[in-house]
């Protein structure tokens, strides 16, 4: 008890809670930016934490972190653009909430439904961290793969009105994924001699080009169109009896968000889209998904910031970073004294529960500063739209091109946006190609160290472990309860034609 009560201590110093709202309100602001985000914010303020104390500089960078994965939906929402890839599941419900005049109670959710699944992940790193990572250790490539194929099933469900061009743009995904060195060989693929491509592309130009840049096309081919207009926003937090009433969606999506940023190497886009596929299977409201459901917003946000809790877990008690975000803060951590690993909660305990205290604060930083940070992107929107689409347009260029400073994905961005445009005047959904980009590359590495594993036997993955075939278990019943409500929804149909 003196050492929580010491922690928070160090936690509650004018400077540490003055870091927090700094680092929580920019974080904000920068994730709401199209093709900005977390490892931008972080690149950032990385070097002005070099002459602060430990709990100062880790609640600078903890703040931009958090509060970059909820910013990201907020223009997601208003203008069907994710300031974030971890948002990109945001927009199948947000926007069309938007387009109905319901954009206060589509902000409302996805701000409280980011302090539920942030707060509630706080929680379980705080009691349960040394199991939950003991569990996490189990996934082996198998486990994740098994995993991965579960995530990648929600392409089905968000392919709305033809299931073949949907998995046509998951494949799509799926193959600009693989652009660039094998991950076991390292010989290059689909380079075409072009050595700039043996890198590969990566997320953050692709999901700016499909979403940002095809958003600002249609705009402009439809820009006499009421539609077109850019709405004025507000913020409306839930009521508690509705909160009461979407309790198990708020607690499903920030425990898969937990769980999931819990293993190495997946992270909040994973997470969002998984939480998303599980409402569209188990929400009673799941009929409404993808036309302006709070289901939606709620699993999207609930698990992608909860994982910024939950990615703490293998980071501190096993020195594994889950990906470039916990890389970076892993790094900083360093840095600045603290060494993550299993002797981690032994040798400085103190230090890692006012890391705690710092995540929980900063959540809280993050629901009150929700509202003056809406406020100012409605002040933005205000400005003419064609002010805004240009501004949206320079933003996308610099976060693009500021992920690793390759000219290369400035041409990635702009030639998936024209494809992106073309893709929509199709009437092809666009979720699934994002969802191929995100989880192709876990898809094909785990898959191929699997089969290093199992010597080339895919049918030892079904054996391996008690969690791999559970997983497919899970798959199997996905997949023939799909089938069964194709089929009824025909027979339904059919039915209804005769009578």
């Amino acid at each position: 008890m003196d050492m929580i009560l010491a922690a928070m201590g160090d936690a509650f110093t004018w400077q540490a809670l003055l870091a927090i709202v700094i680092g929580t309100w920019a974080g904000i602001i920068i994730g709401g930016l199209p093709g900005l985000g977390s490892v931008v914010g972080l690149t950032i303020f990385l070097p002005f934490t070099f002459g602060m104390d430990v709990i100062t500089s880790m609640a600078l960078l903890i703040g931009v972190y958090c509060g970059s994965v909820y910013g990201g939906s907020i223009t997601a929402i208003l203008i069907n653009t994710p300031g974030t890839p971890q948002s990109a599941a945001t927009t199948f419900d947000g926007y069309p909430m938007t387009q109905q005049g319901r954009v206060d109670e589509a902000l409302g959710w996805a701000t409280f439904a980011s302090f539920f699944g942030g707060v509630l992940s706080c929680v379980l790193l705080i009691f349960c961290a040394p199991q939950l990572a003991k569990f996490a250790v189990n996934f082996g490539s198998i486990e994740v793969f098994a995993l991965v194929c579960l995530a990648m099933l929600c392409i089905v469900g968000v392919s709305k009105g033809s299931t073949l061009k949907g998995l046509l743009c998951g494949m799509m995904g799926f193959f600009f994924s693989m652009v660039g060195s094998d991950p076991i060989t390292g010989v290059d693929r689909f380079t075409f001699g072009q050595y700039a491509l043996s890198s590969g592309l990566t997320l953050i130009p692709v999901v700016v080009g499909v979403f940002a840049l095809s958003e600002v096309f249609i705009r402009f081919a439809d820009r006499d169109d009421e539609a077109a207009q850019i709405p004025e926003a507000k913020l409306r937090f839930p009521t508690l009896p509705q909160i009461v009433h979407r309790l198990v969606e708020l607690l499903r999506g920030s425990f898969i968000g937990s769980f999931i940023g819990a293993l190495p190497g997946t992270g909040a886009a994973a997470a969002a889209f998984i939480s998303y596929a599980a409402a569209q299977k188990l929400s009673p409201r799941r009929a409404n998904l993808g036309k302006g459901e709070p289901d939606g917003i709620i699993a999207s946000e609930s698990s992608n910031n909860a994982v910024t809790g939950s990615s703490f877990i293998p980071t501190l008690a096993l020195g594994i970073p889950g990906d470039v975000v916990t890389a970076m803060m892993m790094g900083a951590m360093v840095i600045h004294g603290i060494t993550p690993g299993v002797r981690l909660m032994t040798d400085q305990a103190q230090t890692v529960y006012a890391l705690f205290v710092v995540l929980i604060l900063v959540n809280v930083a993050m629901l009150i500063l929700s509202k003056p940070s809406v406020g100012l992107f409605r002040y933005l929107f205000k400005l003419p739209a064609g002010y805004i689409m240009g501004g949206i347009v320079m933003f996308s260029f610099i976060g693009a091109v500021s992920v690793r400073g390759n000219p290369l994905d400035l041409i990635v961005m702009a030639v998936t946006g024209i494809l992106a445009y073309a893709l929509r005047r199709g009437g092809y959904p666009l979720a699934p190609l994002v969802i191929g980009m995100v989880l192709g590359p876990q898809l094909e590495s785990s898959l191929r160290r699997g089969l290093l594993i199992s010597r080339g036997d895919f049918f030892a993955f079904f054996t391996h472990s008690t969690i791999a075939t559970g997983l497919f278990v899970l798959i199997a019943l996905f997949v023939i309860w799909t089938l069964w409500s194709a089929f009824a929804e025909w027979r339904g149909k059919e039915r209804r034609g005769k009578a």
